[in-house]
């Protein structure tokens, strides 16, 4: 083991994060990926990249994510056995504050965004002092900071969490009911360790998108509208400019007609010249449609209904109100099943019970509509024995028929 990791003999155990000493150091090194310059220009497909041009630099991916990973996080969850549903219990109260520095809607939040962005969400549990079956902290690792190492089976033996250049390794061991970190992945149909983004299949779409407000700060950077033409027709049919004149024409043009602060100022052109203003081309006049195009392309990979980020010319749902639910229905809920489901198998097994982790949706206002048709249908089915009806509601069996 790395002497950076070893704890100094007789000083008092404390209750940290494994790689909190590696991030304690000077970083020298963040993973930033080199991509080679060609003729077209696009971003490359790792995380750290993605995550740059699509969550810092995009406002379209920026709010995807926080509106999915937001609207997970601060669904009310629920525990559960085969009898009972808890209302205290020490995985809830893990859950509520998983560690010194955050809360539940903060864990969580992390959690559901390194998913969105990577494909991948790691959660380490720290153990108790005395070696006790429950953790006592959960952290969320940075995904592009780790990497599996496969068994000889195939499956994680363990996982390297590498920071500038020194790494900590954490072994999944024997038992993969109490393991140390939580691997939540997206389906991938091409990778056997690591999970597909959403950020990674809108990628293309991110670079049009981006390309395309590039373009409009050019535009606006020359007064908000194409390029003119100086038309020079000197005397006795002389068509072209000495180099001096060229030059001096060249910079009086960037100096006193370019940009917003010259935005307006009258021109005073010399004896032969002329301006000939050009107007916007068909292709001018249609990038806007384009840049909106991938807005909407880059909501859809994420499952958001472009009409709740307010992209124009989008009528597939009747109202608002719709679009937030089916936003709730088909994106949300199914993101937060996966991930409460994962989450709580893996801090049963450390319990030592069978324990069910899921969202509560009788607590959900975009589904209660649904929801109390649903009560209703189950509470007028006189065919069915009240346990078969609060299965059917997703709630425990009574132990004793009434």
């Amino acid at each position: 083991m790395f002497d950076f990791l070893r704890k100094t003999v007789g000083a008092v155990e404390e209750k940290a994060s494994a790689v909190g000493p590696l991030m304690a150091g000077p970083v020298t090194g963040r993973g930033v990926a080199v991509q080679a310059v060609n003729r077209v220009s696009w971003t490359a497909r790792n995380p750290v990249s993605l995550t740059r041009a699509g969550f810092l630099g995009n406002p379209v991916g920026f709010r995807v994510v926080r509106l999915i990973s937001e609207a997970a996080a601060a669904l009310p969850l629920v525990l559960q056995d085969s009898e009972r549903r808890f209302e205290q219990h020490p995985v809830l109260g893990l859950i509520r504050r998983p560690n010194p520095v955050q809360g539940k809607a903060e864990f969580l939040e992390a959690v559901y965004a390194q998913l969105l962005l990577s494909g991948n969400a790691y959660i380490e549990a720290v153990a108790a002092p005395d070696s006790a079956s429950m953790p006592v902290e959960l952290h969320v690792l940075r995904a592009d900071r780790i990497s599996v190492v496969p068994g000889a089976d195939g499956w994680p033996a363990a996982y390297d969490y590498a920071v500038g250049g020194r790494k900590h390794r954490f072994s999944m061991g024997n038992e993969a009911q109490a393991t140390p970190i939580c691997h939540i992945r997206a389906y991938h149909p091409a990778d056997d360790h690591y999970g597909l983004s959403p950020l990674e299949a809108a990628a293309t779409a991110i670079d049009v998108h981006g390309a395309a407000s590039r373009w409009s700060k050019a535009l606006l950077d020359n007064a908000a509208r194409p390029s003119g033409a100086i038309v020079f027709r000197g005397a006795d049919g002389q068509s072209r400019l000495t180099t001096d004149q060229f030059e001096r024409l060249q910079a009086e043009m960037e100096n006193h007609h370019q940009g917003a602060r010259n935005a307006g100022r009258p021109m005073l052109l010399e004896g032969g010249l002329d301006w000939k203003p050009m107007g916007f081309s068909p292709s001018d006049m249609e990038f806007h449609k384009t840049k909106e195009a991938a807005a909407r392309e880059i909501a859809i990979a994420f499952g958001v209904p472009p009409m709740l980020l307010g992209i124009p010319g989008d009528a597939t749902y009747a109202n608002y109100q719709e679009a937030n639910r089916a936003f709730y229905r088909l994106t949300v809920l199914p993101l937060a099943a996966k991930v409460t489901a994962a989450l709580g198998h893996w801090l049963a097994g450390h319990a030592g019970e069978a324990l069910d982790l899921k969202p509560d949706l009788d607590q959900v206002p975009a589904l209660a509509a649904e929801r109390d048709q649903q009560w209703r249908r189950v509470a007028e089915a006189g065919f069915l024995t009240d346990t078969e009806k609060r299965v059917l509601l997703g709630l425990p069996r009574l132990t004793e028929e009434e």
